[in-house]
C-alpha cells in the first residue's frame, strides 16, 4: 500500500470510529551524514524513518496520536488512541478543519526534489567533507585545528489527507556541506563556520569555497578586543540579520496575536518600521526551503506581504488562529507528524535593497558590524532586545578590528523604525533570509 492509500485508510477508520472530522499526516525520509575531522572520517550515519499521525475531531473535542508502526495493527491502535483522547479533552469552539473552499494545492512544480541527492554516492559525500576541511586548513598556519566538516543529505516524502476530501503529497530533497575551522594566535582560539545548502547536489557551492569562507571568518576573529559602552550604528551581516526576522515572525504569528503576546498588538495597518522595509512570506518560490505546494492543513501555499514600505499589512495565520481573530487563513499552518497545527512561515525574507553592503560600511565613521549573536535576550511581548554579540569594529568606513564580549541593546520597535539601509546581498541559505541591515543606533555595552 502506498502512502496516499494509507492516509486515506486512516481517515476512513477515524470516521468509522466516530470522528466527525479527521486529518492524517504521513512522513518518511532517508538521512545520511558524513563527518570528518583532521582528515579522518569521524562518523558516518545513515537512517530511515516513517511515521503516521492522526488528529480527530468529535464535535469540538480533539484528540491526536502518532505511530511509527504502519502495519494494520499499528494504524488501528493509533486511530483508537486518538478517538479515546478526544473523549476526555475540553471542547474548543474554534476547533475544526479549514473551510472546504480554502483547500487545494499548487499545480506548478516547485522543484523541491532532485534525484541527484538520492543517487549521490557516500564516497562523494566523504570526499566533499574532506575537501572542505582541507580548504579551511590550507590558507594560513594559524588554522591548525578543526571541529570538523560534514556533508549531509536527506530525501523525504510528505502526505496529507483530511475528511473533507483533500489528499496530496510532495517529495523533498536537500544536501549541504559545512566546515568549522579553529584559528589560534597568541594563546587565544577562535572558531567560525560556513556552509552551503541546496535542494540538488549540483547547486551547492564547491567544498573549496566552503572551506575558504569558513577560514576567512575564523581568522578575522583573532585578536578580538572589548570596546567601551556607547551608542553607535550597528550593521547586521546577512547571517545574523536572519535572527531579526525570526523575532519578527514570532511577533506576527497568529498564535502571538490572538493571545496579545506581541509588541505589534493593534498595529495592523499602521506604520511600524522605516519606509524602506518590506517583509514577505512566500512559500511558492522554486527550490527554496520554505516552499511547499500546500500547508499542513491542505491550504494552497501563497505569497503574503507582511510589511510593505514600513506598514504592517498582514498577520500569518492558520485556520484556527484565523477563526480566533475573525479573519481568513494565510496558508501558514505548520505541524509535526501529529497534533494541532501551529503557525509557521514559508520563505520569510526582506527583499534586496539598492545599496551595496560594502557601501553601507563605508558610510560609517564609527560602528559595529555584527557577525555573531549569543543568547536569547529578546522579549517579543514588550519588544525589549538585548543579546550578546561579536563582530568587527568599523572605523572611518573600514572594518578595523574584531570585537567580542559585548552586548547590543535596543527595542524591536526602535530597531524597525531606525532601519536606515538595506543591502543588495540577499541569499537564501534556509527559509529565513535577509540582506545586510543597518540600524542607525543601538547601545553597545562593553568594558
Amino acid at each position: 500500500m502506498n502512502l496516499e492509500e494509507l492516509a486515506s485508510r486512516v481517515i476512513e477508520q477515524s470516521k468509522a470510529g466516530g470522528a466527525t472530522a479527521a486529518e492524517c499526516t504521513i512522513s518518511e525520509g532517508e538521512n545520511f551524514s558524513a563527518s570528518v575531522r583532521m582528515g579522518e572520517i569521524e562518523s558516518l550515519k545513515e537512517a530511515g524513518s516513517r511515521g503516521a499521525g492522526v488528529r480527530v475531531l468529535v464535535g469540538k473535542n480533539t484528540g491526536s496520536a502518532y505511530t511509527s508502526d504502519v502495519s494494520d495493527e499499528g494504524i488501528s491502535h493509533m486511530v483508537h488512541s486518538a478517538l479515546e483522547l478526544a473523549k476526555i479533552t475540553s471542547e474548543d469552539p474554534f476547533a475544526g478543519l479549514p473551510d472546504p473552499s480554502e483547500l487545494g494545492s499548487l499545480t506548478v512544480d516547485l522543484e523541491l526534489y532532485s534525484e541527484s541527492v538520492l543517487t549521490l554516492p557516500a564516497s562523494t559525500k566523504i570526499e566533499w567533507a574532506t575537501r572542505a576541511e582541507a580548504a579551511a586548513l590550507a590558507p594560513d598556519p594559524r588554522i591548525s585545528n578543526s571541529e570538523g566538516a560534514s556533508c549531509d543529505s536527506r530525501v523525504g516524502n510528505t502526505v496529507f489527507a483530511n475528511s473533507l476530501g483533500f489528499l496530496n503529497s510532495y517529495r523533498t530533497s536537500s544536501c549541504s556541506i559545512s566546515a568549522v575551522p579553529v584559528a589560534k594566535q597568541n594563546g587565544s582560539m577562535e572558531r567560525d563556520f560556513w556552509f552551503t545548502v541546496a535542494r540538488s547536489a549540483d547547486a551547492l557551492e564547491s567544498p573549496e569555497e566552503v572551506g575558504r569562507r569558513a577560514a576567512e571568518r575564523a581568522l578575522r576573529r583573532l585578536g578580538a578586543r572589548k570596546v567601551s559602552t556607547q551608542k553607535v550604528p550597528v550593521v547586521f551581516e546577512p547571517r545574523v540579520a536572519r535572527s531579526l526576522l525570526d523575532n519578527l515572525f514570532d511577533a506576527v504569528s497568529g498564535d502571538s496575536v490572538y493571545r496579545g503576546e506581541t509588541f505589534l498588538t493593534g498595529k495592523l495597518g499602521e506604520r511600524i518600521a522605516a519606509e524602506s522595509l518590506t517583509v514577505i512570506d512566500d512559500a511558492t518560490l522554486p527550490r527554496l526551503f520554505g516552499s511547499s505546494p500546500f500547508d499542513d492543513e491542505g491550504v494552497p501555499s501563497r505569497r503574503t506581504t507582511v510589511i510593505e514600505n514600513g506598514v504592517l499589512q498582514s498577520w500569518l495565520l492558520n485556520s484556527y488562529t484565523a477563526r480566533k481573530l475573525g479573519m481568513r487563513t494565510t496558508g501558514n499552518a505548520s505541524r509535526g507528524i501529529t497534533g494541532n497545527a501551529g503557525v509557521g512561515h514559508g520563505n520569510f525574507y526582506i527583499p534586496n535593497g539598492n545599496v551595496d553592503a560594502a557601501d553601507i560600511i563605508r558610510s560609517l565613521k564609527n560602528g559595529l558590524y555584527v557577525t555573531e549573536l549569543i543568547g536569547f535576550g529578546v522579549n517579543v511581548v514588550t519588544g525589549d532586545y538585548s543579546r550578546g554579540a561579536a563582530g568587527l569594529w568599523i572605523e572611518n568606513g573600514e572594518l578595523a578590528y574584531p570585537v567580542s564580549e559585548i552586548t547590543i541593546a535596543s527595542t524591536l520597535q526602535e530597531m524597525l523604525m531606525n532601519l536606515t539601509a538595506i543591502g543588495s546581498d540577499l541569499e537564501f541559505r534556509g527559509a529565513l533570509a535577509s540582506p545586510t541591515l543597518l540600524i542607525s543606533e543601538m547601545t553597545v555595552s562593553g568594558q
